[in-house]
């Protein structure tokens, strides 16, 4: 670390440690304390609904003996890949267009986009069931386009929830992405241009790179709220397959069994991070392999 002067700072002085405690304090307070409640939990049992204290390992040889935990939790990780790829694929040609063909516009679109981020996830998600029942607009439509029934009730199902996560998330990828574009030197796109390449080899060599930032960050963001996620598949799914926060819920408030929650989340938690490191690590080892 390089201070104003030109030397070399380091963590002994204490000045750093004056700028730097603030920022630890709230991390602990908030983030480690809770964690290392959650995971005292988990060694605990209940009885008649009663938290008992007796440090043993049951809940957790319970968590890694029934497959139907780790059925949801997979089904909960498939569900949120798949988001963030579709919020991905949507939001990164929209985010270019903002970026350089509809740029008079950009103003107008922030402002929505903001709301987007206001508004109400549980109004939006149950304007979906209104929209997506059998006597909704969305299946009249569907219905004068001559689909099939089993295409039209989708309602109560992955696709509905799936819908809905796309639809609730799909503002944060916009955004991310979108900075990352608009940030992009315009000379060499004009430059790549100039070497003779086409619009596509220009985005596809030039912009998507340089773009990368952007889309990781949103990946990230909307891959781990995705993974968190209950209200839709409460709502739009109708419970009919739940996902791993549903089953973390209903454990806590339903069958008051708060080691098995606490237990439940840990493992949530760990999974989603480990799949955010795995990509992280393919993503280098590809990137590496490029520069090469």
């Amino acid at each position: 670390m390089i201070g104003d002067e030109g030397e070399p700072r380091r963590w002994a002085q204490p000045e750093l440690w004056a700028k730097a405690l603030p920022s630890v304090l709230l991390q602990t307070a908030f983030f480690l304390v809770p964690l290392l409640m959650t995971l005292v939990l988990t060694f605990q049992e209940t009885r008649n609904f009663m938290l008992d204290w007796a440090w043993s390992l049951k809940i957790w040889t319970d968590v890694f003996t029934k497959p139907h935990y780790w059925t949801i939790l997979w089904h909960t990780l498939w569900m949120a890949a798949l988001c963030t790829a579709l919020c991905v694929l949507i939001a990164l040609p929209v985010a270019y267009a903002l970026a350089t063909r509809l740029k008079e516009m950009s103003g107008q679109v922030k402002v929505l986009i903001t709301f987007a981020f206001l508004t109400d996830a549980t109004l939006k998600t149950f304007g979906w069931v209104l929209f997506l029942d059998q006597k909704g607009a969305g299946n009249f439509l569907l219905a004068r386009l001559g689909l099939p029934p089993e295409l039209i009730g989708i309602l109560y199902s992955d696709w509905a929830t799936l819908l809905g996560m796309v639809y609730n998330l799909l503002a944060f990828t916009i955004f991310t992405i979108y900075l990352s574009i608009d940030n992009i030197d315009r000379s060499l796109i004009l430059a790549a241009y100039d070497a003779g390449a086409s619009k596509w080899r220009a985005f596809w060599e030039v912009t998507l790179p340089l773009c990368r930032p952007g889309i990781w960050t949103g990946s990230v963001l909307v891959f781990l709220l995705s993974v968190g996620v209950f209200l839709e598949p409460k709502v739009l799914g109708g419970g009919k397959s739940p996902m791993s926060a549903e089953l973390i819920r209903q454990t806590f408030e339903t069958r008051v069994n708060w080691p098995l929650g606490a237990a439940l989340t840990i493992v949530l938690m760990v999974a989603a991070v480990f799949c955010i490191l795995l990509f992280n690590r393919l993503y280098s080892l590809r990137a590496a392999g490029t520069a090469r």
